[in-house]
């Protein structure tokens, strides 16, 4: 059994084939990022899913794409949750989040700009083979502008700031608990702050038509655009992929954005599973020829 596993930070998705690429079954767990989770917590999210537990003994193979994974001691991290919980696995291949976007969006042989728009956010040109990631992450406080948790953050701020508009203002209290020490509580001693932040996003996707959330939504792309995409000199002449749900659910006003600065829209998709198991199962069709 061969497990194809795309990770964020809210949420995994797991989709386990044969030898042939046959669909053996599909699962979710919560999200896996050993850069904000302890080992005790990954382990957790993994045996507490029943198919995962059930066929832990049948896995020989995992290809793990994560959030998080961008340096060696996360990967060595996840690593080791897994030779732990699969104990008869004997190939891992642990990659970071890029690279399902790149598999799932981006054309072999072709340039492209692949950018991620989930809970968090990041960059990168694939030159039709390697990859080229110019800005090292430093995690959600420091970067991942234009992302869940970065919209979240603002609307947090602009609340409490009283910057957003009354109507507004009164909505967004009425659906969420703003209260100040609920907020602490959440940010600074419970696990995941990073997607606690990325839960207020639904906010203003909802309300992305009101002229708050438009200038929030178009400050946020504006960023992530001359900070990511505009560092690529060729970026006006080359396709710009996008994954995550921020990317695809406020796709105009992106396409609004990019245009604005004579960029491209290539592929906006949601997630990259479905991608993925498409690139494996043609990667084990090639191999069984």
């Amino acid at each position: 059994m061969i497990l194809i596993v795309d990770s964020g930070s809210t949420k995994t998705d797991w989709i386990a084939i044969d030898r042939g690429g046959k669909i053996l079954f599909e699962t979710q767990t919560l999200g896996l990022n050993p850069q904000v989770l302890t080992n005790h917590i990954l382990k957790e999210r993994i045996v507490n899913n029943f198919e995962l537990y059930k066929f832990r003994k049948e896995v020989e193979e995992i290809h793990f794409y994560g959030a998080g994974c961008g340096t060696k001691p996360p990967r060595i991290l996840i690593k080791n949750v897994f030779s732990d919980i699969f104990k008869n696995c004997i190939e891992f291949s642990i990659k970071e989040d890029t690279y399902a976007a790149i598999y799932s969006t981006a054309e072999e042989n072709s340039k492209s700009i692949v950018c991620i728009l989930g809970t968090g956010s990041n960059c990168t040109y694939f030159d039709g083979k390697n990859i080229d990631q110019r800005v090292i992450s430093l995690g959600y406080i420091l970067m991942d502008d234009a992302s869940g948790n970065y919209f979240g953050r603002q609307l947090l701020r602009d609340f409490y700031f009283n910057r957003i508009p009354d109507e507004t203002a009164k909505k967004f209290e009425e659906e969420f608990d703003l209260d100040a020490e609920s907020i602490k509580d959440n940010l600074y001693k419970q696990p995941n702050p990073n997607t606690y932040l990325a839960t207020f996003a639904k906010f203003l996707i909802n309300n992305k038509d009101s002229e708050y959330c438009q200038s929030l939504i178009k400050r946020g792309f504006d960023l992530f655009i001359e900070r990511q995409i505009l560092q690529f000199t060729d970026a006006k002449e080359i396709p710009i992929h996008f994954v995550g749900s921020i990317s695809f659910y406020l796709k105009d006003e992106l396409k609004k954005c990019l245009s604005k600065y004579a960029l491209h829209a290539g592929n906006i998709i949601r997630k990259p599973i479905d991608g993925l198991l498409k690139y494996h199962q043609k990667k084990l069709q090639n191999s069984n020829h």
